[in-house]
């Protein structure tokens, strides 16, 4: 949930606040994929289709795109549920990013079969 220091004088939510939060989402699944560390490559494209704002309860929903030799490509879709009075949850966010498998050193390391 974005609270108001993630938020410019208009009250909506900043988006590196939630570019941020995508990558952290989308990260964390293709980690659990390729077992181990993984760095941001790319991003292919970034949608905001909706402003998020102070209050909104967010969720992130990872889909695996691709499994490459050492990268791993997630479409990432982010929702709001809005006023808990009258809940309504809205897409906000849509995200295509690609992160490689790195070894300890930095370097690019084979995603294990699956």
């Amino acid at each position: 949930m974005p609270m108001p220091a993630d938020a410019n004088q208009n009250g909506d939510i900043f988006g590196g606040w939630i570019m941020a939060q995508v990558d952290i989402a989308g990260g964390t699944a293709a980690g659990r994929l390729a077992r181990g560390r993984v760095a941001t490559v790319a991003v292919k494209e970034f949608v905001f289709k909706q402003p998020v704002q102070i209050g909104d309860l967010v969720s992130f929903y990872v889909h695996l795109v691709r499994i490459g030799t050492t990268s791993i490509t997630v479409n990432v879709e982010v929702y709001a549920e809005r006023r808990p009075d009258d809940p309504k949850v809205v897409k906000v966010t849509e995200a295509t990013l690609t992160y490689v498998a790195i070894d300890r050193d930095g370097r690019p390391r084979p995603v294990p079969k699956h």
